[in-house]
């Protein structure tokens, strides 16, 4: 396939709803940032680098799968990220800072986006005629 790089936006999500009510003056924190593309992982995993200029707190842990056996990797508060003019929150787990920024296969589909190969790029899910749509059943 060839790897898919991508430009991210990230938002503190919780520090972007107190700025939307009028309970604090201060605009979120917001990170612009690289991304790779990875279908075999599931979530939006981020470089600490990232999760610190963010401000995110660790809320949990969380075991996970990797090429070198099973890890616990830090859980930390939700982002909004904004991806190809399309916006959803997601909670972030924290790698290593060796390993690239990762956007997984749930946020892909939520965002209704899916690899080109052939393109070596993301594009809006074709069977959704370029819009997003999610699924109920």
């Amino acid at each position: 396939m060839g790897k898919v790089i991508v430009r991210i936006k990230l938002t503190n999500l919780f520090e972007q709803a107190f700025f939307n009510r009028g309970l604090a003056k201060k605009k979120p924190r917001s990170v612009e940032t690289e991304a790779l593309v990875d279908t075999g992982a599931t979530r939006l995993y981020l470089k600490p680098s990232v999760i610190r200029k963010l401000g995110l707190q660790r809320v949990d842990t969380v075991r996970s799968q990797t090429t070198n056996g099973q890890a616990i990797r830090y859980k930390y508060e939700p982002v909004q990220l904004e991806l190809m003019g399309r916006k959803e929150n997601f909670d972030v787990i924290e790698v290593p800072e060796s390993v690239p920024n990762l956007l997984g296969q749930v946020p892909l589909e939520v965002l209704d986006l899916v690899v080109d190969s052939k393109g070596q790029k993301l594009i809006a899910n074709p069977a959704h005629g370029g819009e997003q749509m999610t699924d109920e059943y």
